[in-house]
């Protein structure tokens, strides 16, 4: 090949990967500050229901995994862990345990997506007066964007 090409080979390929990098690291620069462990004790204080996120679920990778416990109230839903950074990620209820993207594909008609998850260590998310969470028995957290799941646990 001639030099041009490969020099337009490799800017090209420096490009996609920057863009790419970008995309994974634009949410991490912007979220906003983790709840504290005092704020997250608080809201978790009136949790009915507990779970636990665990990294080996089938759907998840090296990219897309949560961990942590989970507390779910009638007020709000609180993790105590951690999930991989990502843009446009959202917090489902579901009526049924689902632990891959087809899976959750198939049971989204019937979840309710109960807000957006902005920080990546701890979260507190209300839950809107509308959503029972008893009338569900798992939490998904799901990136819309990119239609990747990202973790999942079962709370009854």
């Amino acid at each position: 090949m001639n030099k041009p090409i490969l020099l337009t080979l490799s800017h090209l390929l420096f490009a996609a990967l920057g863009f790419a990098l970008g995309i994974y690291m634009l949410p991490i620069l912007t979220a906003p500050d983790a709840p504290s462990d005092d704020e997250v004790a608080a809201a978790a204080s009136s949790a009915v229901f507990q779970a636990e996120f665990r990294r080996d679920l089938p759907g998840s990778d090296f990219l897309h995994w949560g961990e942590g416990k989970v507390m779910i109230g009638r007020t709000s839903i609180v993790l105590q862990g951690a999930i991989a950074p990502g843009p446009d990620y959202k917090l489902y209820l579901s009526p049924e345990y689902v632990e891959t993207e087809d899976e959750f594909e198939r049971v989204k008609p019937r979840m309710v997506q109960v807000g957006d998850v902005k920080t990546f260590e701890n979260f507190v998310i209300p839950v809107p007066a509308t959503i029972d969470p008893a009338a569900f028995n798992t939490v998904i957290v799901w990136c819309e964007s990119f239609g990747e799941f990202i973790t999942a646990a079962k709370f009854r």
